[in-house]
């Protein structure tokens, strides 16, 4: 039997559709801040991504799947989503869009050849967002702001943020001639990645999680001694911005973030995960002020963060945190024989374009084994078709909880369901509790996760 690849999974099922509506939530809280989808390619130049992402990262030393296609061009899948939404900006000149700042969101696979684990896949699925064009620390506050409302709109407690300021390119040379000046006589001590990353990019030694233990890391000059005026007006003005918003954040001079092409702004943000510990992390992210010039662009500074679809959904399970994910169907319909199984099909059709969930048994079952199915798919009315139905143009209704029945004329068969399904919906009270600002039903969406 041919199986899946290791370190990857088939998404159906329930687990689907926590997908979907995760998606969906994201989607709907992301349009509120006026970000447009922006889709890239899942194979993009090697080149890419060892501009981009930074030959020193693991992720490229390690970690890309590379490929030669048959053109003998070197190709590589995806191992993030910035570079790639950076080479889209660059080549389709939104760098000439009159209306910045840019502002976009991605949802799609990425891929990366490391061991597989509970949570972390070799094909995994990013949710994120860049922003390009401006350099003002509000917008550094508003795309943290962005991971923090969508964690608290699932229900998840005591969200906060890690922060930190790897400054600008001032900051950044002469912080890494002291690391260059500290670690060099400590370079025996140190992993051989380390050692390797001591000539090409100190910084990324503090990342290091073989030596993140040790005294010579734990003492390694800080960050913040060798930021610049302007970058510490920043790094002031993006916390007092978080503190307007009441947003709860630690700054933590030990983050740096494990690629190259950040400046300024890092962050990560966490939550209280039962039974994980430490390793609370949801999503991370920060400023690339250089990256859009690295890659061929002009100077534009950008923003962003990208949270993992996985690892969301192990820790709302973790919290049990339950979605509101609507698992029934409108109507389920029964033809009674193969007479009129065409107009029973034309009815469903129609149903389901003027906008309700309708299935149709396909198994030709026989009626007892059709309510039992009705039940399964938790239908909230049965459509029964007969050929007396189908010459006298009525459709039998029966309310699937009630059990009662009606027999409706086939025209007005919208509005029946609209007004039952309706009503239906607006008597179901509301449980949210006494924070919840909704009107009692669950036809109004007041933000909670409940909804």
């Amino acid at each position: 039997m041919i199986q899946k690849p290791k370190g990857t999974y088939d998404v159906f099922g329930d687990y689907g559709k926590k997908v979907l509506y995760l998606e969906m939530l994201f989607q709907s809280l992301i349009e509120k801040y006026n970000y447009e989808f922006l889709r890239t390619p899942i194979f993009e130049a090697t080149e890419l991504f060892h501009r981009g992402v930074g030959e020193t990262t693991d992720i490229v030393s390690k970690e890309t799947y590379d490929f030669l296609d048959r053109g003998e061009r070197k190709m590589t899948l995806r191992p993030e989503g910035t570079a790639g939404i950076v080479r889209s900006f660059i080549e389709n000149k939104m760098y000439g869009n009159p209306s910045m700042p840019v502002k976009t969101w991605y949802y799609g696979p990425m891929f990366r050849y490391e061991r597989p684990q509970a949570g972390r896949y070799r094909e995994f699925y990013q949710l994120g967002v860049e922003v390009f064009g401006t350099d003002d620390p509000l917008m550094d506050a508003e795309v943290i702001s962005i991971a923090v409302n969508f964690y608290k709109l699932l229900g998840l407690k005591d969200v906060k943020v890690r922060i930190n300021s790897l400054g600008d390119s001032e900051s950044r040379s002469n912080y890494r001639e002291a690391l260059l000046a500290y670690f060099k006589p400590h370079l025996d001590k140190l992993c051989s990645d380390c050692n390797e990353r001591y000539g090409k990019n100190p910084l990324r030694i503090l990342d290091c999680k073989v030596d993140h233990d040790l005294d010579i890391m734990k003492n390694a000059p800080k960050m913040s001694d060798y930021l610049s005026n302007e970058s510490i007006n920043h790094f002031e003005q993006v916390k007092d911005y978080l503190d307007a918003n009441g947003i709860s954040y630690i700054v933590d001079d030990t983050l740096v973030r494990g690629l190259d092409y950040y400046t300024n702004t890092v962050f990560e943000v966490e939550a209280d995960i039962p039974g994980f510990g430490a390793n609370s992390v949801l999503c991370a992210g920060g400023r690339y002020n250089h990256l859009v010039e690295n890659i061929g662009g002009p100077s534009t500074p950008g923003v962003g963060f990208a949270l993992g679809m996985e690892r969301l959904i192990n820790v709302l399970e973790a919290s049990n945190i339950s979605l509101n994910i609507e698992n029934g169907i409108d109507l389920y319909v029964i033809p009674m024989n193969e007479i009129v199984k065409s107009y029973a099909f034309d009815v469903t059709n129609k149903l389901r374009m003027s906008g309700f969930k309708v299935e149709l048994d396909y198994m030709n079952r026989n009626l007892k084994s059709n309510f039992k199915q009705a039940d399964r798919l938790s239908t909230k009315f049965v459509a029964i078709i007969g050929e007396d139905e189908m010459a006298n143009d009525y459709i039998t209704i029966k309310n699937n909880i009630t059990k009662e029945e009606d027999k409706i004329d086939t025209a007005y068969l919208v509005n029946y369901l609209d007004e039952k399904i309706g009503q239906e919906d607006y008597h179901e009270e509301c449980t949210c509790g006494d924070d919840c600002n909704c009107d009692g039903s669950h036809n109004h969406d007041c933000g909670c996760n409940h909804h």
